[in-house]
C-alpha cells in the first residue's frame, strides 16, 4: 500500500514531516527566567477564573473571611478588653491610662481579680459577632469590588477605597447590635455583679432614656422628644460607626491592596512570593510570602486606625451610656463635647497605643489568614 492511498494522510503533509526530520537539530533560543512567578503563568494549566457572582464563590468567600475574623480576634482578645475599659473611661481603669505600663498593669489587674478568663471577658459575644461580619464584610468586598472595578483598566485607589468602604457599611449595619452586647460584657468590671448574655440583652432593650426638650425662641412652648426604649438601645452610637468605618474599612483594603501591589513588584517579587498553586485562577496575582502578608496587612492596620480612631472613641462613649450617668442618650456632638472638656483633643486619642497594639497585629492577622484560606479553596 503506497502513502498516497492510506487513509487521513496527504502526500504533502508527508512531505513537510520529511523535510522537518531532514533539517539539523537547532536549539530554541533560551527563554529568559521568570522574575516574577506569574510570568510562567502561561506554561501552567490554570483553572478558569471563578465567577464571582456565582454561589460557590459567595459561600468560600464568606467561611474564609468569617474564619479570618476569628482568628484575628483570638490573637488580640486581651488587649481589646483592656482598650475597651480605657476607651470607656471605666472608673476603675482610668488610672491606669496614659503608657505601657498601665497598659501591663491593668491586664495584671484583671488577671489577679478574674483569672485568665477575666482577660477574654465577652470574647465568646465578640466571635458570635465577628464571624458574620467579618464574612459580610470580605464577601461584600469582592462582590463591590467585581461591580466597582470589573477589570485592571478601572482599578485606581479611589475605586478600591470606595469598595472597602462600602464593605465595612454593609457589615457593620447587619451585625453592630452584637457589639454593643460585646462591649458591655466587657465593661463589666465588678466581680459580684456578672451578667449573662441573655441579662444584658434583657437590660439594653429595658433602658429608657428621660425625655428630652428641644430648644426654641423664650415665650415658645417647647416640643418634647418621647422617651426610646427597645431595639433602637442596640444601635446606641450607631452614627460615628458608620462614619468612622468609611475611613477605616476603605483605608484597611486600600492600604493591603497597595502594599500588595509594591511587594509583587517584578523587582521584588523573588523575595516576597510563592510559586503559584496549581489550583490558582486565571488572572489572580502570586500569593505573597507570609511575612510579606503579614507585613502588608500591618501596615492596612496602622493606616486604618490612625484614621479612624477619633471617632471610635466617641462610639464607645455612646455605647455604656446606659450602664453609666443617667442613661441620657447622647449626640455624637454632645460625647464629642464631654471629652473635649475631660482631656481636650488628647482625650481623642486615649488608648491610641494600645490601639496600634491590637489593630496592627489583628488586621494583618485577618488579611494573612483569609488570603491563605482563599488560596486553598482555589478562589
Amino acid at each position: 500500500m503506497s502513502h498516497a492511498s492510506m487513509p487521513g494522510v496527504s502526500s504533502p503533509q508527508i512531505g513537510r514531516e520529511t523535510t522537518r526530520a531532514a533539517r539539523p537539530n537547532t536549539a530554541l533560543p533560551a527563554k529568559d527566567p521568570a522574575v516574577c512567578p506569574t510570568d510562567d503563568e502561561a506554561q501552567v494549566p490554570r483553572k478558569p477564573a471563578k465567577n464571582k457572582r456565582s454561589l460557590d464563590y459567595v459561600w468560600r468567600s464568606g467561611v474564609a473571611g468569617g474564619l479570618a475574623g476569628c482568628a484575628a480576634k483570638t490573637v488580640v482578645a486581651p488587649l481589646d478588653r483592656v482598650k475597651i475599659l480605657f476607651q470607656s473611661h471605666n472608673p476603675q481603669f482610668i488610672k491606669y491610662t496614659g503608657s505601657w505600663l498601665g497598659v501591663s498593669e491593668a491586664m495584671k489587674a484583671i488577671y489577679q481579680q478574674d483569672g485568665p478568663t477575666g482577660l477574654f471577658r465577652g470574647h465568646s459575644a465578640t466571635l458570635l459577632r465577628i464571624f458574620p461580619y467579618a464574612a459580610i464584610k470580605f464577601l461584600a468586598y469582592e462582590q463591590i469590588r467585581a461591580i466597582v472595578i470589573p477589570n485592571k483598566e478601572h482599578e485606581t485607589p479611589f475605586r478600591r477605597l470606595i469598595s472597602g468602604s462600602m464593605a465595612g457599611v454593609t457589615s457593620v449595619f447587619f451585625t453592630y447590635p452584637l457589639e454593643v452586647i460585646r462591649v458591655r460584657l466587657a465593661f463589666e468590671t465588678k466581680k459580684g455583679s456578672r451578667s449573662s448574655l441573655r441579662s444584658i440583652c434583657k437590660q439594653i432593650f429595658s433602658e429608657q432614656q428621660k425625655p428630652r426638650a428641644v430648644a426654641g425662641v423664650v415665650g415658645e412652648t417647647l416640643p418634647v422628644v418621647p422617651a426610646r426604649h427597645g431595639l433602637t438601645n442596640f444601635y446606641r452610637g450607631f452614627s460615628p460607626t458608620l462614619l468612622g468605618m468609611l475611613p477605616y474599612a476603605g483605608m484597611s483594603f486600600l492600604t493591603h491592596d497597595t502594599a500588595g501591589d509594591i511587594l509583587r513588584h517584578p523587582k521584588l517579587a523573588k523575595w516576597t512570593t510563592l510559586p503559584q498553586p496549581d489550583n490558582a485562577p486565571v488572572g489572580k496575582a502570586a500569593p505573597l510570602r507570609s511575612w510579606a502578608e503579614l507585613f502588608a496587612g500591618g501596615i492596612a492596620g496602622l493606616v486604618s486606625q490612625t484614621a479612624s480612631y477619633p471617632l471610635e472613641v466617641i462610639r464607645r462613649r455612646m455605647q455604656v451610656g446606659g450602664a453609666v450617668g443617667d442613661g441620657h442618650r447622647m449626640r455624637i456632638g454632645e460625647t464629642a463635647g464631654i471629652i473635649m472638656r475631660e482631656r481636650g483633643l488628647r482625650g481623642f486619642f486615649v488608648g491610641l497605643t494600645i490601639g496600634y497594639a491590637k489593630v496592627v497585629p489583628m488586621v494583618a492577622a485577618s488579611f494573612y489568614t483569609y488570603e491563605r484560606l482563599k488560596t486553598w479553596f482555589g478562589i
